[in-house]
């Protein structure tokens, strides 16, 4: 449903505390049906290195998104392309942490919360994120139909990543929120 309406890539979640974690032969399955030119994204938070070479191994994952406290030289290993999480406080210094990840495709920032690697649906001040930064930017955190457009205008993003604003409850989703989402990001990027 989400590449029909046009999304260029599909989150597969191995963090089991979330709503929307699956597991590995079901992510099987979806990679069975999956068109070529759709990147598959497998979503890690913290996991031993054994278990995403695992699912490397066993998954045609494009691209490799760890979202808990692992180190560049830990995200590198796998020899997939990969993007490293930082979840936003207002004091949070994005160059720095862009720095500190060379070798990523790109720095997903996220808002952050206490005790949670990601999808909260909360977002951070867009404001935030400055332009000249090592690594291009994918933008997520509280992002819906009805905000993704100021988001874009205001952070100038490489991407946008969504998964609750799209969601009709936790872990399911809803066609009518993917279409309006994608309608409204290809909107914004119309106006870029």
């Amino acid at each position: 449903m989400a590449v029909a309406c046009g999304a260029d890539a599909l989150g597969l979640v191995f963090y089991a505390k979330s709503p929307r974690a699956v597991t590995i032969e079901q992510a099987q399955a979806v990679a069975g049906v999956v068109p070529p030119f759709v990147t598959l994204v497998g979503l890690f938070v913290d996991h031993e290195a054994d278990f995403v070479a695992q699912c490397a191994a066993q998954l045609p994952l494009g691209l490799l998104q760890f979202h808990g406290d692992e180190p560049a030289s830990f995200c590198r290993q796998f020899d997939r392309p990969w993007l490293k999480a930082l979840r936003v406080r207002p004091d949070t210094d994005i160059a720095a942490y862009c720095n500190a990840y060379q070798g990523a495709r790109g720095v997903l920032l996220d808002a952050w919360k206490e005790g949670v690697p990601g999808g909260t649906g909360e977002s951070f001040d867009w404001d935030q994120v400055v332009s000249g930064l090592s690594l291009p930017v994918v933008l997520a955190g509280g992002l819906r139909p009805d905000n993704v457009g100021a988001a874009i205008a205001a952070a100038s993003p490489f991407a946008v990543d969504v998964s609750g604003g799209v969601e009709e409850q936790p872990g399911i989703k809803d066609p009518v929120k993917i279409r309006e989402f994608i309608a409204a990001v290809s909107a914004a990027d119309d106006v870029k």
